[in-house]
């Protein structure tokens, strides 16, 4: 499992690709669901549809059509991080006593907070995955991220691209309402302190916290989708099963078409994916900081944690280096001959 606490033996350049990494392979092997979750969201498929019967559905109509919009996903996964990190640590700073103490609400705040903003920054990129997902690719309409960018600008103006952003902003608060709920309570459900987790308990924690707020938050995702891909460029409005002018005319349209259940369609793909999802990130994120800890030379086999005797685990990399550099010069010149 991934250790996801800043680990000073990796440079910020490698804990960056170790993340980069993890998550464009868990994002790629979960695709199928995240496919069927955002197409039962739009309503090109019918909600309580079985999460693999839509995915046998779109192999048989649209070829290699599992994986669409996943490029993009995987693209906006650097600006998004490096934006969300940035506002983390702002909000941070911002929430932090004079003591130099934050609260664990202002905490999780902060990382809600740090989540909305970099969505917000790169919510055309989201806009752009949507459309490229309930797109046929028999017949598309866009060609790709550029192309899209592009035709929906022309088409549909530039706040076109922004359509369905304000429910990022309210899906924030049950979804920090929820992280609160679920941390909060984790002593009572392991009956023990907190600093005593076990490896497995921490990732069944992480588990449980994004089914909770996804869960809170699903109505306003649902929304949201529904606002992203309905154009009237696009064949059949973009897929979309229900008519509406605004965010709250289409939470009106979706309970009175559908009942107060519609607004949770999609969420068994969406709660399928979480375990695969996060698994595959963590164990992908560990086995690429293995390897930079070897390259380091702070362990002596990316298989494993074994660490290289005599090595000072507490030293930064660039210490490391400049300490074995200084070892390796003074090696040198002791073996010069004497006159």
């Amino acid at each position: 499992m991934a250790t996801w606490r800043r680990d000073g033996r990796l440079t910020g350049g490698q804990r960056l690709l170790c993340a980069g990494l993890a998550g464009a392979l868990s994002l790629s092997l979960t695709a199928p669901l995240e496919l069927a979750t955002v197409l039962a969201q739009v309503g090109v498929v019918r909600g309580h549809a079985r999460p693999w019967a839509t995915g046998h559905r779109v192999w048989r109509a649209e070829p290699r059509a599992l994986w669409k919009g996943n490029a993009v996903a995987c693209l906006r996964l650097f600006p998004c991080s490096v934006v969300q990190l940035a506002a983390y640590r702002k909000f941070v700073v911002m929430f932090t006593d004079d003591l130099g103490h934050i609260s664990q609400w202002s905490s999780i705040m902060a990382g809600s907070l740090a989540g909305m903003v970099s969505t917000i920054v790169t919510y055309p990129t989201d806009l752009i995955k949507t459309r490229l997902i309930v797109q046929n690719m028999l017949e598309p309409s866009y060609r790709g991220l550029l192309h899209a960018f592009s035709t929906i600008y022309q088409q549909e103006g530039f706040l076109a691209l922004y359509r369905g952003v304000s429910l990022t902003v309210v899906g924030a608060l049950p979804f920090s309402a929820g992280s609160l709920l679920v941390h909060m309570n984790l002593e009572k459900i392991w009956n023990g302190p907190r600093d005593q987790f076990s490896l497995p308990q921490n990732f069944a924690n992480v588990c449980l916290a994004a089914a909770v707020t996804q869960t809170l938050s699903f109505p306003f995702e649902t929304v949201k989708r529904k606002m992203q891909a309905q154009s009237p460029y696009l064949p059949h409005s973009g897929g979309v099963d229900v008519h509406f002018s605004g965010a709250v005319d289409c939470f009106r349209q979706i309970v009175k078409a559908q009942g107060i259940l519609g607004l949770w369609n999609g969420l068994t793909a969406n709660l399928l994916k979480i375990a695969p999802y996060f698994g595959i990130m963590f164990s992908t994120f560990e086995f690429c900081k293995r390897i930079c800890l070897y390259q380091n030379g702070y362990i002596l086999s990316p298989l494993s944690y074994k660490l290289t005797p005599g090595v000072d685990q507490s030293l930064q990399p660039q210490e490391l280096r400049e300490l074995k550099k200084f070892f390796k010069t003074r090696k040198l010149k002791s073996k010069k001959p004497t006159l």
